[in-house]
């Protein structure tokens, strides 16, 4: 990034993004050779292969899941509506602020 700005003056920006990605690529290579970037590039590799396993849901599948949840969180919101509705009637009945 330092490069980037330092020769502002005497390269266009074309040359300075490429300075800038071999400068990226450089330091891959190098966080490469230690063994966090191996362990790191192992994660990266076995994430790749377990999301090619993942058995995606068809369009109709998410719509009716998606369908579902909306239905639950409906019912849902009802019932804690009545059980507030409830509650709060029967704190103004014992405390006689009631109508």
């Amino acid at each position: 990034m330092f490069a980037f700005y330092y020769f502002e003056t005497q390269y266009n920006a074309l040359i300075r993004v490429l300075m800038l990605l071999g400068g990226l690529l450089v330091a891959l290579g190098v966080a490469y050779q230690t063994a966090a970037g191996r362990s790191l590039w192992g994660y990266v590799v076995g994430s790749r292969i377990e999301l090619r396993k993942v058995v995606w849901p068809t369009r109709q599948e998410s719509v009716q899941a998606t369908l579902m949840i909306a239905v639950v969180v409906l019912i849902m919101a009802l019932l804690l509506w009545g059980l507030d509705s409830l509650l709060l009637w029967g704190v103004e009945t014992l405390t006689g602020r009631g109508a």
